[in-house]
Formats: C-alpha cells, structure tokens, sequence
C-alpha cells in the first residue's frame, strides 16, 4: 500500500466516522425525544431538545465529514480542479454548519449565550 492509498483510506474511514455520527446520532435523538414524551414532558420541549440533539449530531458528522474530503483532496490529487471542488463543498457544509447551529443555539456563533429566564423550556421558545 503506498502513500496515496493510505491518505484515501484514512479520508474514506473519517467519512465513515462521520456517517455513523450521523446515523447513531439521529436514532438515539429520536428515542430520546420518544422516552422524553412518555415521561409526559410538553410535546414542545421534548421536540426541541430532540430537535437539538439531532443537530448535535449532524454537525458533528459533517465535520468529520469535512476532514475527510480534505484530506483526500489535498494529499492525493492536489488540482486546481479538485481544490475547487473541494473549496465548493467546504462552502456548502460550512453553510449547513452555521444554518444548523443557529438552529440548535438559536443564536449566532458570534452573539453571546442568552441567560435562561423563566420555567421548564424557557430556553426553546
């Protein structure tokens, strides 16, 4: 195995990591957000705690996913072509990356973190 094989392995096995980020984190959100309404939390809360933990999960994976193409890219084919391709794809899970974590946070990367006021589920309103 040279060198190359070796880089496009280790950039396949981070997109593998990422996909299971993704995949376990999206199962184990959705039976938490079950186990959160059996345990008679407001259907609200329980959807946005859910919610939240699945965008844990998808911005976790999508890094790992990141890494992973540009490693590939960079190490083993280094055109222009594939730096701007890889540059478009970078731009794009960047911008899923901040869509979802405004989502999650409800607040910009660069805001500070609202102080929680009120009852059970303030913070989800």
């Amino acid at each position: 195995m040279n060198f190359t094989d070796t880089v496009d392995l280790i950039g396949r096995l981070l997109d593998g990591i990422g996909i299971v980020i993704i995949s376990l984190g999206t199962v184990a959100s959705l039976l938490t957000y079950a186990a959160r309404l059996i345990r008679h939390l407001e259907a609200h809360v329980a959807y946005m705690q859910g919610r939240r933990d699945m965008g844990r999960a998808i911005l976790l994976g999508l890094e790992f996913l990141v890494a992973g193409d540009i490693i590939r890219t960079v190490a083993t084919t280094p055109t222009f072509a594939n730096v701007g391709i890889l540059g478009l794809i970078v731009l794009i899970r960047t911008f899923l990356s901040l869509a979802l974590q405004v989502e999650v946070e409800r607040r910009w990367p660069w805001q500070k973190e609202r102080p929680a006021t009120g009852g059970a589920g303030a913070q989800y309103r």
